[in-house]
C-alpha cells in the first residue's frame, strides 16, 4: 500500500510539473495561416495564448492553440451570415471573440457588399453569440475594443466614427461626435482603450487620436494625441501596458510603441522589417505576433507562388 501512495504522489508530481511546463512554454518564432490568398487582416489573442486570425476573402476565423505555430480553421467561412473577417477581439471577461464583419470594396466589382456587422462568437467553441448590424449606411466595421465595464466599441472606417454597444445592449448606436476625427476618406481604422479613453488611429491621415468617456458613457473630449515621430498608416494597434500602444505602421513596415503622457505621445520602433504590410498586433507572454497582410499579393496572378501567410513574434516583454 505504501508503495503505491509513493507511485502514485510521484506519478502526480512528474503530471504537474509538465502541466506547469507547458503553461509556460516558449511562443513560437512565428505562427503560420494555412491557405492561398486568404487577405489576413487582423489578429488577436486570448488569456490561454490562443491566438486569432481572421481572414477577408474567406470570410472565417483560424485559431492556434496555445504555444503552437500553426493555426487552424476554427470558424467556418460564412458562419452566421459572416462576411469578410476584418477586426478580431478575444474578450476573456465575457468569454467572446469579437469579429468585425463586411465586404472589402474592389475596383470594377458590381456584387452588392454584405452588410457591415459586428459578431459575437463563443470564445471557447466558436458557436455564433449575436450579430450587430452597424446603424449608418455604407458603414464598414474595422477593429474592436472592449472596456472594463463590457462596453464594446468598434470603428466604422467609411463613415468616420465609432459606434457603440452597451452591456446587456441589442444594437449599436454611434458614439463618437459627427466629424471628430476628420472628413471621410480619413479612414477609421484601430481602436484601444488606454487608460480609460478610446483611442483610434487614421489609416490615410496618419494620425491618432483619444476620446474621453464620460460618466454617463457618452463621448467627451476628443483630442489629437501630439506624437514626437510621425506614425505611417497605422493600421491595428492594441493597448500594452499601463499606458502605452503597440501600432503596426503599414506605410512603414513597421512595429512601434507609443507612450502616453496625456495628450502627447513618446514613439519608439521595435522592429521594422515587415515587407508585406503589417495589418495587426497580438501580445502573447511577451511575444508581439505581428500579422502580415496579402494587399501586395493580391495582384498576383492565380498561378503565381505567393508567401506564406504568417504572423511574425517580436519579443516586447510583459506589460
Amino acid at each position: 500500500m505504501t508503495h503505491r501512495l509513493l507511485s502514485r504522489l510521484a506519478l502526480a508530481t512528474a503530471l504537474a510539473g509538465m502541466t506547469a511546463f507547458t503553461a509556460h512554454a516558449a511562443p513560437p518564432a512565428s505562427i503560420h495561416v494555412p491557405g492561398r490568398l486568404l487577405l489576413p487582416e487582423s489578429i488577436t489573442s486570448a488569456g490561454d495564448g490562443s491566438v486569432y486570425i481572421g481572414s477577408i476573402a474567406e470570410g472565417a476565423v483560424y485559431r492556434a492553440a496555445p504555444g503552437s505555430g500553426e493555426a487552424e480553421q476554427w470558424i467556418a467561412p460564412h458562419t452566421a451570415d459572416l462576411a469578410g473577417v476584418f477586426g478580431v477581439l478575444a474578450d476573456d471577461a465575457s468569454g467572446t471573440l469579437w469579429a468585425c464583419s463586411g465586404s472589402l470594396s474592389m475596383p470594377g466589382s458590381d456584387a452588392t457588399p454584405a452588410p457591415a456587422a459586428l459578431h459575437a462568437f463563443d470564445l471557447a467553441t466558436g458557436e455564433p453569440k449575436g450579430r450587430y448590424v452597424l446603424p449608418t449606411e455604407g458603414a464598414a466595421c474595422n477593429d474592436i475594443a472592449v472596456a472594463q465595464d463590457g462596453t464594446v466599441y468598434a470603428t466604422d472606417t467609411a463613415n468616420m466614427a465609432v459606434v457603440r454597444l452597451a452591456p446587456g445592449g441589442d444594437a449599436l448606436t454611434v458614439w463618437s461626435p459627427a466629424g471628430a476625427f476628420g472628413p471621410k476618406g480619413g479612414v477609421l481604422d484601430g481602436i484601444a482603450i488606454v487608460g480609460g479613453r478610446v483611442l483610434v488611429n487614421t489609416l490615410a491621415t496618419s494620425k491618432l487620436f483619444a476620446v474621453t468617456v464620460t460618466a454617463d458613457g457618452t463621448a467627451g473630449a476628443v483630442t489629437e494625441i501630439s506624437l514626437d515621430r510621425p506614425i505611417e498608416r497605422p493600421d491595428g494597434m492594441r493597448a500594452f501596458g499601463d499606458n502605452g500602444l503597440l501600432i503596426a505602421e503599414g506605410g512603414a513596415g513597421r512595429l512601434s510603441r507609443v507612450e502616453l503622457d496625456g495628450d502627447q505621445g513618446h514613439v519608439t520602433t521595435i522592429s521594422e522589417s515587415f515587407a508585406d504590410g503589417p495589418v495587426a498586433v497580438t501580445v502573447v507572454d511577451g511575444m508581439a505576433y505581428v500579422l502580415e497582410g496579402q494587399f501586395k499579393s493580391m495582384r498576383a496572378g492565380p498561378d503565381a507562388e505567393l508567401p506564406p501567410i504568417h504572423a511574425v513574434g517580436v519579443p516586447v516583454g510583459k506589460k
